[in-house]
Parts: C-alpha cells; sequence; structure tokens
C-alpha cells in the first residue's frame, strides 16, 4: 500500500497534539489543510481514524494502532535527519523561545552559529518571560526554550547555560546623599515581572530585611526596567549583564548595600519525545556558544572599570 509520508505525519501530530488547529500551528499550515490530508489517509486505509469532538479529536481503535507504527516512523525520520542529512540543504523552521536576559547578551552569537550550520533554517523568535516560554514549550509551540530553568518535566532535556549575576543599580542623581539601604526603601525597586522566580525571591529578601516599606515596580521588559531607572524613578535589580553599556557610560552606578539577589539559572531546554534533531542540535549550539560567550566576556568587567556607590 502506497501511503503518503505527509498524510502519516500529519496524522501523528493531529494525534499528539489531540486537535486540528493545534497540528496546523505545529506544521505551519491551514486547518483545511489538516483537514484534507487526515481524510484522504482515512480514505486511502478505508478506515476512521479519529472521533472529532467539539473540544478536539479522539483516535479510534484502529487509529491507536496504526500511532504504534508511525511513532516508529517518526523516530526514524529523525535518525535519518540527524545522522545521514546535510544540515546545508536542510529547510525547516525552528521556533527558539528566548528569555530577555539572553538577548542582551549572546543571542547574536547563537543567531550566527545556527545560521552558518544551517543555512535554509528559518529561525522564529519569540522573547518573553520564562514562565510563558515553559508553557509553549511543553505545549509544543516552542521547539526550543532558553530560560530560567530547569523544566521540570521527564520528556524535557535541560542543558545548563551560564549563570547571571543581579545587583542593585541607579541613576547617579538618584544617589545623592542617600545611603545604599536607605535608597532600597525610600524609592520603588524596578525588576522582572510579577509572575517570575527573580520577583519573587527578592521580595522575600527585600520584606526580610527591611519589612513592608519597600515597593517593587515589576515589568516583563528589561529594556523598560532600564529606562525607568535610568530616569530616576527608582532602583533597578537588574542582571549586571544587561546594564554593562549604561554603567560604562555614567548613566548608571552599582550600590552596593551589603547583599546581592540571588543569581539566574538559565538551560537550553528542549522536547524529547517525539525526538527532534533539530532542536537537540540548536539547544547543544546554544550549550556551546553560550559557554564561549562566558569564556570571552570578563563577567562584570565594565562595571569595575565605574565607581561603586557603597
Amino acid at each position: 500500500m502506497d501511503l503518503n509520508l505527509t498524510q502519516l505525519t500529519t496524522f501523528y501530530w493531529v494525534a499528539r497534539l489531540g486537535g486540528f488547529r493545534r497540528a496546523a500551528e505545529r506544521m505551519a499550515t491551514s486547518q483545511p489543510a489538516i483537514s484534507a490530508r487526515i481524510q484522504a489517509l482515512e480514505t486511502r486505509l478505508g478506515t476512521q481514524l479519529f472521533e472529532r469532538e467539539a473540544g478536539g479529536s479522539r483516535l479510534t481503535g484502529p487509529g491507536r494502532q496504526l500511532l504504534v507504527h508511525v511513532e516508529q516512523i517518526v523516530q526514524i525520520l529523525d535518525q535519518v535527519g540527524e545522522t545521514v542529512a546535510d544540515r546545508s540543504v536542510i529547510e525547516a523552521r525552528l521556533r527558539l523561545g528566548v528569555s530577555e536576559t539572553i538577548v542582551h547578551s549572546w543571542l547574536p552569537r547563537l543567531v550566527a552559529a545556527l545560521n552558518r550550520s544551517h543555512p535554509q533554517l528559518d529561525i522564529e523568535l519569540t522573547v518573553d518571560v520564562s514562565v510563558n516560554l515553559r508553557d509553549a514549550l511543553l505545549t509544543q509551540a516552542l521547539d526550543v526554550a532558553l530560560l530560567m530553568g530547569p523544566v521540570s518535566e521527564y520528556t524535557v532535556v535541560n542543558l545548563e547555560l551560564p549563570r547571571y549575576q543581579v545587583g542593585f543599580f541607579a541613576a547617579p542623581q538618584l544617589a545623592e546623599g542617600q545611603g545604599p539601604q536607605a535608597m532600597l526603601t525610600a524609592h520603588p525597586v524596578i525588576t522582572f515581572a510579577r509572575n517570575t522566580r527573580p520577583h519573587s525571591e527578592l521580595r522575600i529578601a527585600l520584606l526580610e530585611r527591611y519589612g513592608p516599606a519597600c515597593r517593587l515596580f515589576p515589568s516583563a521588559s528589561l529594556s523598560a526596567c532600564i529606562q525607568m531607572v535610568r530616569d530616576g524613578i527608582g532602583v533597578g535589580a537588574l542582571p549586571d549583564v544587561v546594564v554593562e553599556t549604561e554603567v560604562a557610560a555614567g548613566r548608571l552606578i552599582r550600590i552596593d548595600p551589603g547583599w546581592m539577589p540571588k543569581s539566574l539559572a538559565f538551560t537550553a531546554s528542549y522536547v524529547s519525545d517525539p525526538p527532534n534533531f533539530l532542536a537537540r542540535s540548536a539547544a547543544n549550539t546554544a550549550q556551546d556558544v553560550a559557554r564561549a560567550w562566558e569564556g570571552d566576556h570578563e563577567h562584570g568587567s565594565l562595571l569595575t572599570k565605574n565607581r561603586d556607590f557603597t
């Protein structure tokens, strides 16, 4: 029987994702195209593969039997892509989710490296907070996520990336005549979005040290945080790397209240089931690029050339 590989792959994604719409998003096509492929496959096999329901699609008995075989085909195709195919001619799409902290550091190096190794690869970038990147990864709306991790899910592989130190920063005019600890209670602390781990940890640390007098101004945009700190609205609790240029130019200074927030742990994470050699390759490249960047980058070197406000 001559079965169409595209139809079988479409069947696989409808079965795995539980619906025609999500499969269409995963395969970058339209829902009518997905429906047409499944109908053609059902006609070819002479049996119904899905029960169409309001909330999605459910496999029939023959559909469950077919899925067992198609999963083996998908694994074989992944192995062929990894071991046989010339990556310079592979045409595919990589959906890459990135935390903004990485955008400010080594993301350009990664995109350049992927473009060299996979010149026909389309890279679709999503910049968001880590909690949203995690959700998108688990629903397979992303292939790889560079986020604050690890992601605690048995299907997810987490490759460790360099950590980022977080410090306190302020505009020079805001620091005049005030000690560091007084600044943290007299002005709002501008930092990560409310639904993030760094925000929660910082809030607890400030409350333990200074009581309820501390106020937090959270934002999902680090660029917005930097601008507000530059404008003297408050003290920034931000990764050192994202403010290096501002400190080097004298627009911001680092203040030292005698303690630092926790450093940020990042991972390159991807879902291992189903197998995806492009995701594996991209995550490994991200780890290599990040480690090389860490070696090249004297962490905090620009900061130490400017006086700290202590």
